[in-house]
């Protein structure tokens, strides 16, 4: 996937589908319709790429401490900010926010991850030509 557009849009979309699985399984999540789920779709791809590297950065210690699990308290606090932000989109409390940003979480690692091997690199793709192979042949008309 070599296009930022359509690296973005996939992005959105996994996203989209963790935002949705939250809702079916953690009680205290709702989101009212489509239009609803695109604002916190956008907001939380703003904030997970401008608010968290900023929070990251002010609670190193804290999330060194605590095992990496600040990460999830980060995430769950930027999920009920989204909530607070968007009408149509309920958090109701900080627990329900949690086990949303972690839904969320699971979701786009398992997701980039198939999207990924499966966009990037097809896999009955022949390997790359090396240099020293294109040099070996001799039937190549331009050798850069």
């Amino acid at each position: 996937m070599r296009s930022p557009f359509l690296r973005l849009l996939v992005h959105w979309l996994v996203l989209a589908l963790g935002v949705v699985l939250a809702t079916r399984l953690v009680p205290g999540i709702h989101c009212a319709d489509g239009g609803t789920l695109i604002a916190v779709v956008m907001l939380l791809h703003f904030s997970h790429a401008i608010l968290r590297p900023l929070l990251v950065l002010f609670t190193l210690p804290f999330i060194f401490f605590t095992l990496g699990l600040g990460m999830l308290v980060i995430n769950a606090l930027l999920f009920m900010l989204v909530g607070w932000l968007v009408n149509g989109f309920s958090v109701n409390g900080f627990w329900p926010a949690c086990g949303g940003a972690l839904v969320v979480s699971i979701t786009d690692i398992v997701l980039s991850r198939l999207t990924r091997r499966e966009l990037v690199v097809p896999r009955d793709a022949p390997p790359p030509k090396s240099r020293q192979n294109r040099k070996a042949n001799r039937d190549d008309v331009i050798d850069v």
